[in-house]
């Protein structure tokens, strides 16, 4: 079998049907669904076993909830494909996404491909690749900006990267965790502008509901990678982590101080004017201002 598709499965009896029509849908049909009900209290649990039994390639399994990094676990677990791919149950996909994307994982290691990001009312972007190998996993973090779309979902993984490498159990943002572990496992990585995956937005979810103690958790998966990979760009996108955390939370900054090159490439204004500010007050005090111009904001609203 050449894909292991995993679906874990909570509250979405809303939007269960249009993922799994995406995926059996697909024109590729060399592949297993691997469905995750992890303990839904809604009719996700018998919309599961009626996929089921409609196609064989689907499984479904059953238990209490663990949350979303425990429902991709067991799935890897029992996952028999070469290689293994992830996909949320409210998301879905372009019908022919794998039928483009699996013939270009013979020489990579995890492929990566475009997103359409739908905001509901709010808008939408569509973000996509260069067709491009890299065999340097700093590249493909830092010059590929890799950490601003750690997202499990839009990747096409060898299933062997897993062999002792989970999602961290009890944490949101797991992806930002995950991805790190797998690319020091993975010489190759390639970048593809085929394929499409559509990620909705929920408005309960974590990316638009998160607090102080979810955000100390993204910043924590980031502060793990500044020692291996760093250059001005991506220190700048912690900082913006370690000021939000700092407004929120008002302990001491975590973030180790450095020195920004304020002209270096590829930088915009507004990235300047903060690394100018970085280099002229230090993390504490640029934290303390980022807080008070908040403040400020929220009066006048």
């Amino acid at each position: 079998m050449k894909l292991s598709i995993i679906v874990p499965v909570y509250r979405v009896e809303t939007t269960l049907e249009r993922c799994i029509l995406s995926i059996v849908c697909q024109t590729f049909s060399d592949f297993e669904v691997i469905l995750v009900d992890d303990g839904s209290p809604d009719d996700c649990p018998r919309l599961c076993d009626e996929w089921a039994e409609r196609d064989n390639r689907i499984k479904v399994v059953h238990k209490q909830n663990g949350g979303l990094s425990d429902a991709r676990n067991v799935g890897i677990e029992i996952a028999q494909g070469e290689w293994i791919t992830f996909v949320d149950s409210d998301d879905y996909l372009e019908k022919d996404t794998y039928a483009k994307t699996i013939p270009l994982t013979d020489n990579c290691d995890i492929l990566e491909f475009p997103l359409y990001w739908h905001y509901g009312s709010k808008g939408q972007k569509v973000i996509t690749f260069r067709d491009y190998l890299y065999t340097e996993m700093s590249d493909y973090w830092l010059k590929a900006r890799a950490y601003e779309h750690t997202y499990a979902w839009n990747k096409i993984y060898r299933r062997e990267l897993f062999r002792d490498i989970r999602f961290p159990k009890g944490k949101v943002f797991e992806d930002v965790a995950t991805l790190p572990k797998l690319l020091s496992k993975a010489p190759r990585v390639k970048t593809t502008g085929q394929g499409l995956y559509y990620y909705c937005m929920n408005d309960k979810g974590i990316t638009a509901t998160a607090g102080a103690e979810e955000l100390a958790m993204l910043l924590d998966s980031h502060l793990s990678v500044l020692n291996k990979w760093c250059d001005d760009r991506y220190y700048l996108h912690v900082l913006n982590i370690q000021m939000d955390v700092y407004e929120l939370k008002g302990q001491t900054p975590r973030l180790p101080y450095r020195k920004v090159n304020v002209w270096s490439d590829h930088l915009s204004a507004t990235l300047r004017m903060k690394a100018f500010v970085l280099n002229l007050t230090g993390i504490r005090t640029i934290c303390k201002i980022n807080s008070f111009i908040h403040r400020i904001q929220r009066k006048h609203l």
